[in-house]
């Protein structure tokens, strides 16, 4: 046969295939990568973070989502990071506990993009009071979300020029109802849309009574990260701070919450990062057995 006729029919045959099995790399490099939020797997990166790390990589997370380590600085989690694979495109941040400043270079040196605040007090406090500052957050009042809101802005405003973009993570507590308006209404309408993005928690969402698909529909573009954090069907909708120890959260796809919808309205709304998380302890399993359960329900999805 004539080369320039094989070389032809090669091509065309090639073509042909590939019409109807389109060449793909390896299938995560093909989707929106998923995300882990490293609180979950803390018990694991306290005996061994580089190692943990590259579990995550290998069960098929491209990205993290930091929080403060003790024990571990941003440079060094950084080397890990990259040894691993991962990219840590959202860090979250205790503001108020520390200068502002030092927690934005924080989030520059791991290479985030996003500043989040896990949880926000519109004063400056002192240490970390964990017990104190859920009871100063579960008393909060319609007006003191309007603090919030001013400090968010403000946050926001430094995180613009240090080259980030903050936003707001939220919990359930937002969700008390105020005489018919919510603190995380308040948050939303009383905060700059370019300085102040949020991150939708579908979880503590969800348990507080509202419909993540609703607030993704309403407010388009202002929710570009996302929680996948999942909760047994029995759990009563709770208004309050905490995790509930007869009602913890469980791995993705073994709870009440239909994330395929989720999704499929997250991305419509543009979501540009899903994390998963699950408030530890976990019960029957290791840490990175239950963020590989949730992955691997949650690959499909996405």
């Amino acid at each position: 046969m004539n080369p320039s006729r094989r070389m032809f029919l090669q091509q065309s045959a090639a073509i042909g295939l590939s019409s109807i099995f389109p060449f793909r790399p390896a299938f995560a490099e093909t989707t929106r990568p998923i995300g882990v939020q490293l609180y979950t797997v803390q018990d694991e990166l306290k005996k061994d973070p580089a190692a943990t790390l590259k579990a995550l990589a290998g069960i098929g997370y491209r990205e993290v989502e930091s929080f403060p380590l003790q024990s571990v600085s941003p440079v060094q989690l950084r080397k890990m990071l990259d040894d691993a694979g991962l990219k840590c495109p959202s860090a979250h941040l205790f503001f108020g506990l520390s200068e502002t400043s030092q927690l934005l270079e924080q989030a520059n040196v791991l290479g985030a993009h996003y500043a989040v605040s896990s949880i926000l007090h519109y004063a400056q406090l002192q240490a970390a009071d964990l017990p104190k500052m859920l009871g100063m957050l579960n008393a909060f009042t319609l007006d003191d979300f309007k603090k919030v809101a001013a400090k968010a802005n403000e946050i926001g405003a430094q995180a613009k020029k240090a080259g980030l973009q903050y936003a707001y993570h939220n919990h359930n507590f937002e969700f008390r109802d105020f005489g018919g308006h919510t603190g995380y209404e308040t948050l939303l309408a009383e905060t700059d849309p370019e300085l102040v993005k949020f991150e939708l928690d579908c979880g503590w969402m969800t348990t507080s009574g509202h419909n993540p698909i609703e607030y993704f529909t309403k407010y388009p573009g202002r929710y570009p990260l996302m929680h996948a954090k999942d909760f047994p069907a029995d759990t009563p909708v709770n208004t309050t701070l905490g995790v509930d120890p007869k009602h913890p959260p469980t791995e993705i796809g073994r709870g009440h919450i239909d994330y395929k919808s989720i999704i499929a309205a997250a991305e419509r709304s543009g979501v540009q990062h899903i994390f998963v998380e699950q408030d530890p302890p976990i019960a029957g399993m290791t840490s990175l057995e239950a963020v590989r359960i949730s992955y691997q329900t949650l690959r499909p999805l996405v």
